[in-house]
């Protein structure tokens, strides 16, 4: 984890350059005036939508807990659509147009499956349970396949029991 933070910096002054690139680019296409007026509105619109999100993420998350639901689907939508509701909400032409991306149902879903993914990559599979339920498992049907490693057999010493039978020195 503190090996990514290094990377953080950097991550921010490329986007804060990209910002002001993208803000100069279109302020000369259509004018320095309509391009502060289009990053006022978009953030104006992502305070409202900040607003708006929690509470859907909220009562999303209540709803599943109170109806015994495993609450990880709503938790993930929820930060989905908060995420893209306060890139939204911050200054900026590219950070806007990624938040408003983010709040399209088919990009939201594709990124909430990718935090779920994320989130059972870091944390254990009883608390992943607890999250999002079950886990889906492919089975597929047919012949076994060999194992290509196969399982190392248990080393014993003289004296010790393996399955009802006792191992002595010398046989």
């Amino acid at each position: 984890m503190r090996r990514g933070l290094k990377y953080v910096p950097p991550a921010l002054l490329l986007l804060a350059l990209l910002e002001l690139t993208v803000f100069v680019l279109v302020g000369r296409g259509v004018g320095f005036g309509f391009a502060v007026l289009l990053v006022f509105a978009a953030s104006l619109l992502g305070l409202v939508l900040l607003r708006r999100e929690g509470m859907r993420a909220w009562r999303g998350f209540r709803a599943a807990v109170e109806s015994g639901q495993p609450p990880g689907r709503q938790v993930t939508d929820g930060l989905v659509g908060l995420l893209g509701a306060l890139l939204l909400a911050l200054p900026g032409l590219v950070s806007g147009v990624v938040g408003l991306l983010l709040l399209v149902p088919p990009v939201r879903r594709l990124a909430g499956v990718g935090v779920r993914r994320a989130t059972e990559r870091r944390v254990s599979s009883m608390v992943a349970g607890d999250l999002f339920g079950p886990r889906r498992v492919r089975v597929r049907r047919g012949a076994p396949q060999p194992t290509p490693n196969p399982q190392p057999q248990p080393v014993t010493e003289p004296g010790r029991a393996i399955e009802g039978e006792i191992v002595e020195p010398g046989r």
